[in-house]
């Protein structure tokens, strides 16, 4: 069994990360849990809002950092991916050596597996970084740590994922950066996993999830959620879909930073604003 990470200081992980400088991969071991179709409603995503930054790049690589005990989730991204761009790129990064030897026979053009961890350790800077359910496993207070490092290693367009989803992928929720600074959390959920929105809220990205309590912006979001779905309680007779979408609507009306639009949240999707939940210092 592999054991929660220990904590990584952050100036250990910082841009100039001397362990780094020697070759030593950046982070710990994690319990690599993993199954295939798991990371599909986050792919969804990069190939639908998203899907300009991997048709505009110069470079089209793509890095799946920390994929797990087993490669399928890099495998099906880089089969998500080619749809959109033939050329991709894809790099499958894992800090556990025997998962990199496992993951081998797997190679074919354009899918490579790595030893490394945050610092990335492939040529070119990746217009895609996806990281899921690998900083849950570290301390609240290494997340900016760890973001800032594999900010740093973006391409001008560049979008680093950090997300959570449960084991089969029904709950689901990632933050996306940029090179400088968190964009938005995304939500997306499976119709008939929960009873409220909120429920999503166990499976927040590692900066937020302790924020889930009064005062903090994210509970207030739950809260409005969970109220406009009770309000959106009549859309119910026309499907689940309808529901959420009314929900949607009615925290855009009510000022929320609500994006997108009624074709992603038919899709049990919601992304908001980062401004929306930003952890109060």
């Amino acid at each position: 069994m592999v054991q929660k990470a220990e904590r990584v200081a952050a100036p250990q992980i910082s841009g100039r990360n001397p362990a780094g400088r020697q070759g030593r991969p950046v982070g710990n071991i994690t319990r690599g849990t993993t199954n295939p179709n798991r990371m599909r409603r986050v792919d969804r995503w990069l190939i639908g809002p998203q899907s300009w930054r991997l048709r505009s790049a110069d470079n089209p690589l793509v890095v799946d950092l920390g994929y797990g005990a087993t490669p399928a989730t890099a495998v099906e991204l880089f089969e998500r991916l080619s749809a959109l761009r033939p050329d991709v790129q894809v790099r499958g990064v894992e800090i556990e050596p025997d998962r990199v030897r496992a993951a081998l026979p797997l190679q074919r053009p354009g899918l490579s597996f790595h030893v490394g961890g945050f610092e990335i350790p492939v040529p070119g800077r990746p217009v895609l970084v996806r990281a899921f359910n690998v900083l849950r496993q570290y301390e609240e207070a290494d997340v900016a740590g760890i973001w800032r490092l594999v900010q740093d290693r973006l391409s001008a367009d560049g979008l680093f994922i950090d997300g959570t989803c449960d084991e089969i992928g029904r709950r689901v929720t990632w933050v996306a950066l940029d090179a400088e600074r968190p964009l938005s959390l995304s939500m997306s959920v499976r119709f008939g996993s929960f009873d409220l929105p909120s429920d999503v809220a166990e499976r927040l990205p590692k900066a937020l999830i302790h924020r889930n309590v009064p005062g903090e912006r994210v509970h207030t979001l739950m809260q409005a959620m969970d109220r406009a779905w009770l309000e959106s309680a009549p859309m119910a007779a026309f499907g689940n879909r309808q529901r959420w979408q009314s929900m949607a609507r009615i925290l855009r009306d009510a000022g929320w930073p609500v994006q997108d639009g009624p074709a992603r949240w038919r899709l049990g999707e919601l992304t908001v604003g980062w401004e929306a939940v930003a952890p109060r210092d």
